[in-house]
């Protein structure tokens, strides 16, 4: 089966920005599938989604376990024959909030920390190009935070040069070293890669002190996934904003 509908798959779809990001991109007339762990929780969020008239479905992704990748693949490749949007949403900040331990930092810490926000984006994106290049002009999108900004980290009185949380912060550098070199590979091709900083979002992650609303927080992986060929290629964006590595 093909469909020439555009087909989109965030991961961490069944709630938070995932969620939105879902329902945002379902209101453009996209068919979402939203990859979920526990598939009680995804299906209670398709059933939301289409409250809002959102096309969605949810489809069984742990993105820690990469015998999963191939299953969705083979599930997409079968019902849609190809994949248009990829959002690499799902991410883990297991770091403490007492400010800056690098010296206490795990390696095991750091093992699952890069798991999640790095090894498993890379392998699922790998397993996912074969039919991300089937599509007139596939997008993927990295969720990344300006907390994985080298630069700023390095440059005293920047906002977030106090704001050291080791694992997850180096897990996003090289996250965006990733969206950098997978441009750079498909430049040539009708495939874009950038970077998303959502911004500061009212998350179980962010907490209720944060700035934004998850509309907001939503809105630049829907710019990313939804670019113009013209658009921007290997960049790191908030809200139509260039950020430094």
């Amino acid at each position: 089966m093909s469909t020439d509908k555009k087909v989109a798959l965030i991961t961490g779809g069944n709630k938070g920005i995932g969620l939105e990001t879902a329902r945002q991109l379902g209101k453009l007339g996209i068919t979402v599938l939203i990859g979920v762990r526990d598939e009680a929780k995804g299906e209670a969020a398709v059933a939301e989604l289409k409250k809002d008239g959102v096309e969605a479905r949810a489809v069984k992704l742990d993105v820690d376990n990469s015998a999963d990748y191939a299953e969705v693949a083979k599930l997409i490749e079968k019902d849609y024959g190809h994949l248009d949007i990829l959002v690499n949403n799902a991410g883990i900040m297991l770091d403490g909030r007492k400010g800056n331990e690098t010296t206490k930092t795990s390696k095991d810490l750091l093992q699952k920390t890069f798991n999640t926000n790095f090894f498993a984006v890379v392998g699922l994106t790998q397993a996912l190009l074969p039919l991300l290049k089937k599509s007139l002009g596939g997008r993927i999108v990295n969720l990344s935070s300006i907390l994985g900004s080298n630069t700023l980290h390095a440059t005293p009185g920047s906002f977030i040069y106090d704001a050291k949380t080791f694992a997850y912060d180096a897990s996003k550098s090289a996250l965006n070293s990733f969206t950098i070199h997978l441009a750079h590979e498909l430049k040539d091709t009708k495939i874009k890669v950038n970077s998303a900083h959502p911004g500061w979002v009212k998350t179980e992650m962010g907490g209720e002190g944060a700035q934004l609303d998850i509309e907001t927080g939503a809105k630049t992986s829907v710019e990313l996934a939804t670019l113009q060929d013209s658009g921007p290629n290997g960049e790191f964006l908030h809200l139509g904003k260039a950020l430094p590595w």
